[in-house]
């Protein structure tokens, strides 16, 4: 994860009908009539525990709808980052689709196995003449990315739809996401939730209480697409959508839209505890943009400073940690294919 100031790549995705197989030994095949071959990496311990309940039982329906087209293979994670490290070897191997199962934490980890010092991962198996899609199984505790697309956390439905079918570090590390990455507010609510999703989405209600005692709106350096630098006062939160959802199902960035090739900004300035509160249901519906103190506007990339200099202001991408400001988040277009 890149700590200091950096890009945040956010992948608006194209989609295919593709599957990836996971087999006991090796990833790839040659034959002209192949299977599919297809990886599904499994956070066993996502929604306190219920991820890798699911996905037991679920695995005797996945291999009777799939095992006759597709080569089928579960990796399940063992520790944090793992699905990273599993994705890249996938893909190395000549996997047609790697599927994260479990929620947008999983996803997040999948998607950054994507990419290598800032390119993306490609396949080393000679044969291979596709690229390797991504898919999802939403079976976590928010789910918030497949909120986008209507999607309900029904693994079955899941698996019909796979049957039909950055961040830089000082260090120059990259970092990638896929649904929203969010700035101050939020992102220490989200720092906090992570600490009790034991608790089921309560856990995000306990994050954003914890988060305001001592929390103080910070001004704010913004430029947008390079253009000129802009100040910000007393900002609350500040939240960059690929897509729409986060937080649980709040539809914080509304007109964000994966296929744009864009990312919404969507900046919530001199918000008090109570605006919250009364604020809450418009947040969640998605109308919260025409409230007062709440602006949006379409970008390609964003650059984030707090002007005080006293630092402390967190930023999350995916609902994962991933430091400080100051920061650059800019798209990455069509980064990766998906199936639909």
């Amino acid at each position: 994860m890149a700590l200091g100031s950096g890009i945040y790549v956010a992948h608006s995705v194209a989609f295919r009908s593709e599957l990836q197989w996971m087999a006991p030994d090796h990833i790839g095949s040659s034959t002209s009539s192949r299977q599919r071959d297809l990886v599904f990496i499994v956070n066993p311990l996502g929604a306190n525990g219920r991820t890798g309940k699911e996905w037991r039982k679920l695995v005797p329906y996945l291999r009777s709808r799939l095992g006759k087209d597709c080569n089928i293979c579960e990796s399940i994670t063992s520790g944090p980052c793992h699905a990273i490290d599993i994705t890249r070897e996938a893909i190395r191997e000549g996997a047609d689709a790697v599927i994260a199962v479990g929620g947008d934490g999983t996803l997040h980890e999948v998607v950054n196995g994507f990419f290598w010092a800032g390119k993306p991962v490609v396949s080393q198996v000679k044969e291979s003449t596709r690229s390797t899609a991504l898919g999802l199984i939403p079976l976590g505790t928010g789910s918030d990315f497949a909120r986008t697309f209507g999607w309900k956390n029904d693994p079955y439905e899941a698996i019909e739809r796979v049957a039909r079918g950055v961040i830089t570090g000082e260090n120059c590390d990259h970092h990638y996401f896929i649904n929203v990455a969010d700035i101050h507010l939020s992102a220490k609510a989200g720092f906090y939730a992570s600490r009790y999703k034991r608790f089921g989405n309560l856990c995000y209600i306990i994050g954003a209480l914890q988060a305001f005692i001592g929390h103080q709106n910070r001004h704010l350096r913004i430029r947008f697409n390079d253009g000129p630098w802009e100040t910000f006062p007393e900002v609350t939160a500040l939240c960059i959508g690929n897509a729409k959802y986060f937080g649980g199902g709040m539809k914080i960035t509304p007109n964000a839209d994966p296929f744009s090739r864009n990312l919404e900004v969507v900046i919530l300035q001199n918000f008090k505890w109570y605006d919250f509160v009364l604020k809450l249901h418009r947040l969640y519906s998605g109308t919260h943009l025409s409230v007062k103190n709440v602006s949006d506007r379409s970008v390609l990339s964003i650059e984030v400073e707090d002007i005080s200099g006293k630092g402390g202001i967190y930023i999350q991408s995916d609902g994962e940690h991933l430091g400080f400001l100051p920061k650059k988040i800019s798209v990455l277009p069509a980064a990766i294919e998906m199936i639909l």
